[in-house]
């Protein structure tokens, strides 16, 4: 199995602001507050985090192949 990609760049949907971010491997993260324009960033529906939604890779679950933040 290969190791999960950590390293993932989030890229507010609001006002376009990217930075690397370092997901989480023991849980979902829900929630991301983006420190250009402050907005609260929330999973769309179906994704189980932010990465999920907003990010370059998708969370370490969904990478080894396993359902949502498992």
């Amino acid at each position: 199995m290969k190791a999960a990609i950590l390293e993932s760049i989030l890229t507010c949907p609001h006002c376009g602001f990217a930075r690397q971010e370092t997901m989480p491997v023991n849980a979902c993260q829900f929630y991301y507050e983006c420190s250009n324009c402050e907005a609260v960033l929330r999973p769309k529906p179906g994704d189980c985090c932010v990465f999920c939604s907003y990010g370059t890779l998708k969370c370490p679950s969904i990478q080894a192949g396993q359902g949502c933040c498992e």
